[in-house]
């Protein structure tokens, strides 16, 4: 077999295989091309473009906002998720303000921490993001022994 037409089988299957992996909706956006290389250009620049990250900031804040606890993790993931959440959308110059940002975790929350959520929205006081963690690992534990 000569070196053309290794390179011409290889080429095939692996756009094949690329084109295998692609989500479908995201298949129409690409340039159809018999080239491999060509083909991960235009991945590559669909991934950089604006209407990307627009994308990519729009689904973020949808998780953030409708995002629930629901014990299948500590409630420091569930905190931790959120942060980092909110971290990657500032990486994209989405900032979240925190006070939003605590209001989210609070609104997170089940039924079962609406005393807690009562008693937040009677208290003067605001709190940040890592004090709000510390009390909410305290009252997880909490309502654990009950």
């Amino acid at each position: 077999m000569s070196f053309h037409k290794a390179w011409e089988r290889s080429n095939i299957l692996s756009l094949m295989f690329m084109r295998l992996t692609v989500e479908n909706n995201i298949k129409s956006t690409i340039l159809v091309t018999d080239n491999a290389k060509e083909f991960m250009k235009s991945v590559k620049n669909l991934s950089q473009s604006e209407s990307t990250d627009k994308s990519r900031a729009g689904t973020l804040m949808g998780t953030l906002t409708t995002i629930k606890y629901d014990g299948s993790r500590t409630m420091h993931e569930h905190v931790t998720e959120m942060v980092n959440i909110s971290s990657r959308l500032r990486s994209m110059v989405m900032k979240v303000d925190e006070s939003f940002l605590v209001q989210f975790i609070i609104n997170s929350l089940p039924s079962k921490y609406g005393p807690f959520q009562i008693n937040y929205n009677t208290i003067k006081d605001k709190w940040n993001v890592t004090e709000l963690q510390s009390i909410l690992i305290q009252e997880e534990a909490r309502l654990k022994k009950q």
